[in-house]
């Protein structure tokens, strides 16, 4: 990632929570990510890295809600100030690194679950990304991405992600996640959930 990138992430950490499925403040917002994610994830205590965590809110509830062991990286050392910030009442307490989430410093072969929101589209070579992400997990690892093409042009379109994903691993599902209460209201572009289990 180029400096001018890490720059601007720093300046949109001030506003990032602002969004209903950033900062999750709105508890109907909440209760919809922690109903379609934890379910996925299954268990109690996995070992979860949150790739691009932002300000590490999936990081806070995932911890918890469903007792996870998280390590959330990103390159924007603001978004992990104010992750950290977030997470000191929190227990089991997140570790959150400053990092290129395209090549996260984490230990390969020791994750349950690599989990990322709306990061892949932004990386420069998204294949390796994914490669570099799988390798972390466990041989009966979970994979789990949310991404999407917005309205505005940019993202990856489902077909685009499943195909990448494909490329790597050989069961891929995709869900739409067109219901308004994970977004604070209605959408008109596509989003989605990915999980593949190997």
């Amino acid at each position: 990632m180029t400096e001018d990138a890490r720059s601007l992430w720093n300046a949109e950490a001030e506003t990032f929570d602002d969004a209903a499925d950033h900062g999750l403040r709105d508890p109907d917002v909440r209760r919809a990510w922690a109903d379609l994610l934890l379910p996925v994830i299954g268990g109690r205590g996995r070992m979860v890295a949150d790739l691009g965590c932002g300000t590490g809110t999936l990081s806070l509830l995932l911890a918890a809600e469903g007792g996870h062991v998280v390590s959330g990286v990103d390159f924007s050392a603001e978004m992990i100030r104010r992750g950290r910030k977030k997470s000191h009442r929190t227990i089991p307490k997140p570790s959150f690194i400053v990092a290129d989430a395209a090549d996260p410093p984490l230990q390969a072969g020791a994750f349950d679950v690599a989990l990322s929101r709306h990061v892949l589209w932004a990386m420069p070579d998204p294949a390796t990304a994914l490669q570099n992400w799988i390798e972390l997990l466990t041989p009966t690892g979970l994979l789990i991405l949310i991404e999407g093409r917005w309205s505005t042009g940019v993202g990856l379109t489902a077909a685009e992600s499943v195909s990448l994903v494909s490329e790597l691993r050989n069961d891929v599902e995709l869900r739409l996640l067109n219901d308004p209460s994970y977004w604070g209201g209605p959408t008109s572009d596509e989003r989605y959930l990915i999980v593949s289990r190997r």
